[in-house]
């Protein structure tokens, strides 16, 4: 899905530098000190949702850079070098994953309806994201090779993510005529219903135990429940409010840990399953700045993790707790441009969200 960082990105795409080209550090921010070491690994364009392989060597990532009119899938190894696309630049795509065991990708894309991209929304209502129904889900080769479609259910299937084990992909879905969060197993097939509430439920991640998920949610309630379902007739979603929520997979009973009225996104747990970190607007009354936060999901405290002015999101741990990797609008050659981010972790034996 197209997604928050759109609403701050307001310029045209610039050449990119040459891959592999030696580029400095970029400077320190203050009071980011959970952050050290970071390193830039793209360099113009739009790049977001980098994910990291299960042993932490390289990164799945969305670009949109050189001839590309909309987003493709890239891997790179962790340092930034390595480059390639692995999706085949037809349609649009999404959302892609590594399985643990390195020998698929999953992702979604419209390239089986169409060649080009897909028309943007028309954007005289607000900000909205376009929920194309040719989104399918894909499978393929680590590099992309023989794609396989894993969902034929018609209308908007992405956001997938397979389990640490493997043995199953969390996806969302409008298959029911509501955006729902959905299981099936690794082949397309055992597709399970999770979610069931009135809203948008996406963006899910599984704890590295794989018994818990996160995902972002919306709740709309009166006119705002109104103008979610007239939108939704058209395809559309408006990302507003979101809050944070959490289920055990065996219960199943959604958890709500965030309460703050904002756009909170892109949750991803910390190895150690007690907390997850996030982007959020919450201290930016005019909802343009997007910071990184960490969130104690027992005491629901929590901490501010970057300090850059504008956008900072798409957060994952490597599953030994030692990196970071996000996305980030900072230290760009040209205003909304979007690049991706890593950086050694500082774990603190005691902190306001520890």
């Amino acid at each position: 899905m197209r997604n928050l960082r759109i609403a701050i990105l307001l310029s045209v795409i610039p050449t990119l530098a040459a891959a592999g080209d030696a580029m400095p550090d970029p400077p320190a921010i203050p009071d980011e000190s959970r952050l050290a070491n970071i390193r830039q690994l793209t360099f113009g364009g739009q790049n977001a949702e980098a994910y990291f392989s299960r042993d932490g060597d390289e990164l799945i990532f969305q670009s949109t850079r050189g001839e590309l009119e909309c987003d493709a899938i890239f891997r790179m190894r962790a340092d930034g070098s390595g480059m390639r696309q692995v999706s085949s630049g037809k349609g649009v795509t999404t959302c892609a994953f590594i399985a643990p065991d390195n020998r698929s990708i999953i992702y979604a894309s419209t390239h089986r309806q169409h060649t080009r991209c897909p028309p943007k929304p028309d954007h005289s209502r607000g900000y909205v994201w376009p929920l194309y129904p040719e989104y399918d889900i894909y499978r393929a080769g680590p590099d992309g090779e023989d794609p396989v479609r894993l969902t034929d259910a018609g209308g908007y299937d992405a956001e997938a993510v397979y389990s640490p084990r493997g043995d199953k992909i969390v996806f969302t879905s409008l298959r029911s005529g509501d955006l729902e969060l959905y299981l099936m197993n690794p082949d397309g097939s055992g597709v399970e219903q999770l979610t069931r509430e009135t809203g948008y439920d996406g963006g899910a991640f599984f704890s590295l135990d794989g018994q818990w998920l996160v995902w972002r949610a919306s709740r709309p309630t009166g006119k705002d429940r109104e103008d979610y379902q007239a939108l939704l007739g058209e395809g559309l979603i408006r990302p507003g409010k979101l809050e944070l929520f959490i289920m055990n997979l065996e219960d199943r009973e959604p958890v709500q840990i965030t309460a703050n009225g904002a756009a909170n996104f892109g949750p991803y747990w910390h190895p150690d399953g007690k907390h997850i970190i996030f982007s959020s607007n919450m201290d930016d009354p005019k909802g343009r700045n997007f910071d990184l936060y960490l969130i104690n999901i027992e005491t629901r405290q929590t901490e501010r993790i970057t300090r850059y002015e504008g956008f900072d999101g798409f957060p994952m741990f490597s599953h030994d707790g030692r990196r970071l990797v996000f996305a980030s609008n900072r230290f760009g050659k040209v205003r909304g441009e979007t690049n991706v981010f890593i950086a050694d972790w500082q774990q603190r034996n005691a902190s306001s969200a520890d």
